[in-house]
């Protein structure tokens, strides 16, 4: 382990009280620890009056060429300041690969980290595995594959239903754009050789078919197979009128974040990591995917607006050529990774209904896994009726971590109901309610949207790994 630890002093400033919330507890200085394990950069922080727990955080995917300013800690700078505040030492690692489906590389250098964090701090009394989007992934396999190590788990936005679930479903997606928007030609879906050009050309079909209402329509249909929600604007409700859903779908959630990652350079390097193409869509019945798909209802809306034939374009899908995988890559893909649903520890996941990146319908596949492979009396999925992928404020971070800790600590879980959960973040002060939309580039305060909430079925189930 080649390793080189700075160790700095930071006195954290004291948060006025009316603005912190329940249970404020005394400030005290931070030890924070900085270095390097086997190329993994990492970032420990450990309160002065530390109170025996340790929060592991999983960053999600970086797209490459981008890094934080610092390693992340947290999904809210509030929250991590609240944990620090109240005892918990939280600590992450930017994975020796930080940039793309980094899952094999994080499995390794987390779990290293935790080994650190025992030799120079001491072993914790009690260890959450937690993180966000694909993060949010890597901390159910984390405790999966560890379960010695670790006592409960808090996944935020997690693709739970799996790295093949969610890169077969983004297929489906750009199978149907390429077969609907641009037959004939000769874009690429997978062994993408010069992804900024694929992007570029991919973003002008889309810009095109927005224009028109049998585009709009197509695009409707296209994303109605990832599910992607019409829906994308944290402080507006969702529109009612089609060509506002179709922009949603197609500007905010499509172009804004899949492109790059399902047509561009994230799907490149994910090949490189895999040895080959590992998604498929041989077999598929995109009529039947679209019977399934919660976005079904704009699907037919906005044909009948066009004046198009739906069976039409599903027949053209039908009879279109189909992807197949490289078998080595798939099985590379299933190991990094997809959860078995091994729920020996409490796990609490949490997930906005208007994801359009990671959509909630992944949570259905994990808790199905969780009654077929686990104990499902330790999973508690929560949901907020907000659009945002990961748009969680710091107090419902908070109360979903205290809800996990209550669990480990009775054994049982208490006060889940999403009206308790909202009465508990509802006692924090205003901070603690703001939101960034990057999206709509501003801010605001949201209120507590804890909300009850089934998923419909994930559109490609996959069977679990036994």
């Amino acid at each position: 382990m080649n390793r080189r630890v700075a160790v700095v002093v930071a006195v954290l400033v004291a948060l006025v009280a009316g603005l912190a919330g329940p249970a404020v507890a005394a400030v005290t200085p931070v030890r924070v620890h900085e270095g390097s394990i086997a190329g993994a950069e990492y970032r420990v922080e450990v309160p002065g009056r530390w109170n025996g727990t340790l929060l592991l955080w999983s960053h999600g995917l970086y797209p490459p060429g981008y890094l934080p300013d610092e390693i992340e800690l947290a999904n809210e700078p509030t929250t991590k300041q609240w944990l620090l505040d109240h005892g918990y030492a939280v600590a992450g690692s930017n994975y020796r690969r930080p940039n793309g489906w980094a899952v094999k590389e994080a499995l390794g250098d987390q779990i290293a980290l935790l080994d650190w964090f025992e030799d120079n701090i001491g072993r914790p009394r009690r260890t959450v595995s937690a993180g966000t989007s694909m993060g949010g992934l890597i901390a159910v396999l984390l405790a999966e594959r560890n379960a010695d190590r670790f006592d409960g788990v808090a996944s935020l936005c997690g693709p739970l239903a799996g790295g093949l679930g969610l890169w077969n479903t983004s297929l489906d997606v750009n199978f149907a754009i390429k077969t609907l928007l641009a037959p004939g030609s000769d874009l690429k879906l997978t062994h993408i050789t010069d992804p900024a050009g694929t992007v570029a050309r991919v973003r002008e079909i889309l810009d095109e078919a927005l224009r028109t209402p049998e585009g709009r329509a197509r695009l409707a249909l296209a994303n109605s197979f990832f599910a992607t929600p019409g829906w994308s604007r944290v402080f507006e409700p969702r529109p009612t009128d089609v060509a506002s859903q179709v922009r949603a779908q197609t500007v905010d959630w499509l172009s804004f974040f899949a492109l790059e990652i399902t047509w561009g350079s994230v799907r490149a390097d994910l090949e490189r990591r895999a040895g080959g193409n590992p998604t498929w869509n041989v077999g598929v019945d995109y009529g039947r995917q679209l019977a399934h798909s919660r976005e079904r209802k704009l699907v037919r809306q906005a044909y009948r607006e066009a004046g198009l034939s739906l069976r039409a374009d599903l027949d053209r899908l039908a009879a279109a050529s189909r992807v197949r995988p490289n078998v080595g890559a798939a099985a590379y893909l299933a190991r990094y990774g997809s959860p078995r649903g091994l729920t020996s520890l409490p796990v609490v996941t949490l997930h906005t209904l208007g994801d359009g990146m990671v959509v909630p319908e992944h949570q259905r596949t994990y808790a199905e896994r969780a009654r077929r492979m686990g104990d499902h009396g330790n999973l508690r999925q929560l949901f907020i009726d907000r659009a945002g992928h990961c748009t969680f404020t710091a107090a419902e971070e908070i109360v979903t971590y205290r809800t996990l800790l209550g669990r480990i600590d009775a054994g049982h879980w208490r006060h889940t109901d999403p009206g308790a959960l909202n009465a508990a973040a509802g006692e924090f002060g205003t901070r603690y309610h703001e939101l960034y939309d990057w999206m709509a580039q501003e801010g605001g305060v949201a209120p507590p949207g804890f909300v009850r909430h089934r998923p419909g079925p994930f559109l490609r189930p996959l069977p679990s790994r036994r």
